[in-house]
């Protein structure tokens, strides 16, 4: 069993300077959208006839000590972001940024306080909630052929009843969710929100030519010297082809975090 390093006890941050720190990486990102030479993916079509991969989620969590209005809220929350991602196709050469196609969130757009993780606990932002659909893109992406270029996780751990490494946070706009089409054909999203779930498909114009499995390797729980716990792991997908045989064994991504009280 691999033995990790340990992560340092969370400290307060001057909050002053944590504020000129997100103002700096905030027009940092916006640079790097204008001058990075990225062709982002923009442009929405009618839906294609294969589905390559779909996937549903609750849409509450239920958690412990949070009100349940907030969880309502992240809904509307949902359903405004994904009015700006519905039906958007990701062209060969072309790049999904969660970030760049919803913008930033704001009571003037619709968006309600919702539920956000801060600094290890639960809280209430405008917009709350988005990273259940962040997360949500990132476990559908990694079943397709799709390239995910840029992902963060939580620094805590939030999903002790899932596979750990399986989420995707978001924080407007660095922390973003990039996925690149290095692939022949195009791929669409196509995203819902029902009565209790969040559902979600990517399509193609050509039928799917492998099936994957998520797995993870080398997970542990350690203790930390100053007390707390940690939890980590490696990701993994094994590739299939049509008929079930395996045919290849991917590293997705190594990931740490603290866990939660």
């Amino acid at each position: 069993m691999e033995i990790y390093r340990s992560i340092n006890e969370p400290k307060e941050r001057n909050p002053i300077r944590q504020r000129l720190g997100v103002i700096y990486y905030i027009f940092k990102r916006h640079m790097y959208w204008v001058f990075g030479g990225i062709k982002f993916a923009k442009i929405r079509t009618n839906e294609f006839e294969y589905t390559y991969f779909s996937h549903q989620t609750p849409l509450l969590r239920h958690l412990k000590g949070i009100d349940i209005s907030l969880e309502q809220n992240k809904i509307t929350n949902l359903q405004i972001a994904l009015k700006r991602v519905n039906k958007v196709t990701i062209y060969p050469g072309e790049v999904f940024s969660f970030w760049k196609l919803i913008g930033k969130t704001t009571e003037r757009k619709g968006y309600l306080k919702g539920v956000i993780l801060q600094k290890g606990a639960f809280s209430e932002g405008i917009g709350g909630g988005l990273c259940h659909l962040s997360g949500f893109l990132y476990w559908m992406s990694l079943h397709t052929t799709l390239t995910i270029t840029e992902r963060h996780r939580h620094g805590y751990d939030t999903t002790p009843d899932k596979l750990f490494g399986s989420d995707a946070t978001c924080f407007y706009n660095y922390k973003d969710l990039m996925i690149r089409n290095d692939t022949t054909q195009p791929f669409q999203l196509i995203i819902e929100v029902s009565d209790d779930h969040l559902k979600g498909a990517w399509r193609s114009n050509n039928p799917p030519i492998y099936k994957y499995e998520i797995y993870e390797k080398e997970h542990l729980i350690q203790k930390e010297p100053w007390g707390g716990h940690t939890r980590h792991n490696h990701l993994h997908r094994k590739i299939y082809d049509l008929d079930g045989k395996q045919v290849g064994d991917e590293f997705v991504a190594e990931n740490h975090a603290i866990v939660m009280d």
